[in-house]
């Protein structure tokens, strides 16, 4: 049997992973061995409820939209940086064994695999010792190749199911989606299939990723009205407040409307800086501005923090004890004893308790200087800008387009994606989304024909907006996206990056840059055939790699 299978834990699902090859004593996220190892288990546990809802939808019945919310939420949960609680992953294993043997039921029947078969154990101690079955490596038979596109293909259903659940809080869903994930934690326990059908599944997979990521960008565009340029405050303003983090659009929706007259100030942070964007949320003067940088220097920037802060989603880290009385989160996220607001029947929330911790702190104690940066391009905006655009291409006042962006980690490398930004000819537009942002977007870049050289077209989902930017770009051109003088150059750290770079990947895109590493779980092969079939290569250095993409660039010319 593999090593593997015997060390305390193993996980190799994010960027960071210990040694670049696996955490096996504690995550570097945080996550402690008995998390990592009830995660294992609780994926085990949907790939059986999927085993049975398959069937169940091939036969024509459909599934409680509960089912299909229960076994997204649990998906993202098990994303990196969202739930360090216990009690939470214990409450949803045994959930999980009710709704299986409800399925079994309505099935009327056994099926073979051990992940069908398998009933969750009474005690929290035979849990944890279930738990080994669960392991990435216990099947020693498995092909390293076909191991290398499941977790690829699992990794990428994680970071679906974080979309998915953004966009079904707002009341967007996508049956399609939902359909394809029960029937790809299906076929992940179906060791008859070779390499050739995983990677079509895998290349399903993406097909999924753009398809929910359609749907949230519809959701939110539908629900908010289309970003638009907003110049945000990176500086603080005297008063009380609350610092939301992470994605969810409605979490800040319903916290502006109850912190609305009561004097407390919202700021965004990380990934929430696109919100100023939208029109249905940059209405309330109270959203005052931006705070910090991103999500790997929370625990720094929280320290002693005169106000509350909100985690929506993902990334959270160990709180310290300097800031742990006054962080709270919500949805799926969770960490053991901060306090939790749940969401009611009705889908509302009540923040009440928080802001009115954030009015007893009393918040910062005098205004910062104004400090502005710019968001708000999305496909919309951009794409109705797209004439001018490449008129000054025409005219050669615009040389190229780099799309520099995805998830930010701390690994000291990453100052690869400042230096890469720094050295763009002045005459291209960086094209900018997620948390990856924040290697560069607040430095001067300055303005090319017109236009500001750095345009930030969102959060990671709005993958999405770059794919329509790109596309409706190389249509007015008459050309395809990979003739476009565009370059992407994409940093990666957890689970929703995968589901991007598998979007990319469907849609055809080529000549990726990807970094700081290539992920632990893409085995040698695999690596191959994306780079024969997608061109997708690790970055190097900033001056090699933008030298090979000039000299492209001047070899096509």
């Amino acid at each position: 049997m593999d090593e593997r299978v015997n060390t305390k834990m193993f996980c190799f699902q994010c960027e960071q992973t210990a040694k670049g090859t696996g955490c096996t004593i504690q995550g570097v996220c945080g996550k402690t061995a008995e998390i990592a190892n009830m995660q294992d288990l609780l994926i085990f546990q949907l790939k059986g409820i999927s085993n049975y809802a398959t069937r169940l939808l091939d036969m024509g019945q459909s599934l409680e939209p509960s089912l299909i919310e229960f076994v997204e939420d649990s998906l993202f949960m098990t994303l990196t940086n969202v739930n360090f609680d216990p009690e939470d992953h214990l409450r949803q294993l045994k959930k999980s064994q009710e709704i299986k043997e409800e399925l079994r039921m309505r099935f009327n029947g056994e099926l073979l695999n051990d992940e069908a078969n398998y009933r969750l154990s009474e005690t929290y101690e035979e849990i944890m010792a279930d738990t080994t079955r669960a392991r990435i490596f216990y099947n020693d038979k498995i092909d390293e190749d076909v191991r290398s596109v499941r977790e690829i293909i699992k990794y990428g259903l994680k970071g679906i199911s974080a979309y998915a659940h953004q966009a079904g809080f707002l009341g967007y869903v996508n049956e399609d989606v939902s359909r394809f994930i029960f029937k790809a934690l299906d076929r992940l326990t179906d060791d008859s299939m070779s390499l050739e059908d995983n990677i079509a599944l895998l290349l399903e997979t993406g097909k999924a990723s753009y398809n929910v990521m359609e749907t949230l960008d519809r959701a939110n565009n539908e629900s908010y009205e289309p970003p638009s340029p907003h110049k945000v405050n990176v500086n603080v303003k005297k008063g009380p407040f609350v610092v939301i983090s992470g994605h969810d659009l409605k979490d800040l929706d319903m916290l502006l409307q109850q912190t609305e007259g009561r004097g407390v100030n919202v700021y965004s942070h990380g990934e929430m800086i696109p919100s100023h964007g939208y029109g249905g949320l940059k209405k309330y003067p109270h959203l005052v501005g931006n705070y910090g940088g991103p999500w790997q220097l929370q625990q720094k920037e929280f320290s002693d923090l005169p106000g509350c802060i909100l985690m929506t989603t993902n990334c959270l880290m160990r709180p310290m004890k300097s800031y742990v009385d006054r962080i709270y989160s919500t949805n799926v996220v969770g960490w053991e004893g901060i306090r939790h607001i749940p969401k009611k029947e009705d889908g509302t929330k009540d923040f009440t308790e928080m802001i009115d911790q954030a009015i007893a702190l009393g918040g910062f104690p005098e205004d910062e200087p104004v400090k502005e940066i710019l968001v708000g391009f999305g496909h919309k905006t951009t794409l109705g800008l797209s004439d001018k655009i490449l008129e000054a291409v025409e005219r050669g006042d615009i040389s190229r387009f780099f799309l520099i962006g995805g998830c930010d980690g701390a690994r000291p490398e990453r100052d690869y994606y400042t230096r890469f930004a720094l050295g763009t000819p002045k005459d291209s537009i960086i094209l900018t989304l997620a948390c990856g942002k924040y290697r560069f977007n607040k430095l001067e870049f300055g303005e090319v024909a017109g236009f500001p050289r750095v345009l930030d077209i969102g959060q990671c989902n709005d993958t999405y907006s770059g794919i329509r930017i790109a596309a409706g770009l190389a249509d007015k051109l008459g050309v395809t996206v990979n003739d476009l003088p565009l370059s992407l150059i994409i940093t990666w750290y957890e689970q929703k990056a995968v589901a991007d770079l598998l979007a990319l990947l469907y849609v055809g895109v080529q000549g990726i840059r990807l970094g700081p590493s290539m992920p632990a779980f893409v085995s040698g092969n695999v690596y191959d055939f994306l780079h024969q079939n997608y061109d997708l290569k690790p970055i190097t250095t900033p001056e090699e790699d933008l030298a090979d993409i000039i000299g492209e660039k001047m070899i096509r010319g």
